[in-house]
């Protein structure tokens, strides 16, 4: 039962369908008018901009992850261990490629690959708006610029309420001429330092292959 509820926090904060109308105030501004009578600006413009650290610390995947589980949208992989982690075609998300799980226990990840480039500055606007359409209290914890395994990532820490329910979560998202992937790892707020140690290993095995 867990399984399920979280695959569906997940599913409805990565990407949001809910009843929606598109207009243009007399401004010249394009908002969302949503059927619950609120509205919000697209493309962020209500979302606060800010300037992400960089951490100076390089990430390198750990030398127990030695399974490569490639994406077939474009040039990227994730190096996992097979002993701690299982995973799986999406079926519960129809925009994710791969789902995963901690195993027996409760920490589940997605991994949303699409053809299509953009901004890291974007993905981090699209994630808070997507998740604050659902979770009006979603904010990002913590947010930084990561080098992994030679590459510019962005990482987001964030958390919300959706019915009741308090989540968590830690992702990489990163983007190049070919295509964009984000790797979500998420549970309960109360679990997620229990379970950083893993998080960090799995998204640190996060890599582009030539």
């Amino acid at each position: 039962m867990k399984k399920n509820i979280f695959s569906y926090l997940i599913f409805i904060i990565s990407f949001s369908t809910f009843s929606q109308t598109n207009a243009v105030t007399d401004y010249g501004d394009r908002v969302v008018l949503y059927d619950d009578g609120t509205w919000k600006y697209i493309d962020g413009k209500d979302i606060e901009i800010k300037e992400i650290p960089i951490n100076p610390n390089p990430f390198k995947k750990d030398e127990t992850s030695t399974f490569l589980l490639k994406s077939s949208i474009f040039n990227v992989g994730i190096w996992l261990d097979t002993k701690e982690w299982k995973f799986n075609k999406a079926n519960n998300n129809d925009d994710a490629e791969y789902e995963l799980q901690l195993k027996n226990q409760d920490l589940y990840g997605t991994v949303i690959t699409e053809r299509l480039e953009i901004p890291l500055e974007s993905l981090r606007n699209i994630a808070l708006s997507n998740a604050q359409d659902v979770a009006p209290d979603s904010k990002i914890d913590h947010e930084e610029y990561r080098t992994v395994n030679g590459i510019k990532v962005l990482m987001l820490e964030m958390n919300g309420t959706i019915s009741g329910i308090k989540f968590g979560y830690k992702g990489y998202y990163y983007s190049n001429p070919t295509g964009t992937i984000q790797i979500i790892i998420y549970t309960s707020q109360g679990l997620m330092a229990t379970y950083d140690k893993n998080i960090e290993k799995l998204l640190n095995g996060f890599v582009e292959m030539n």
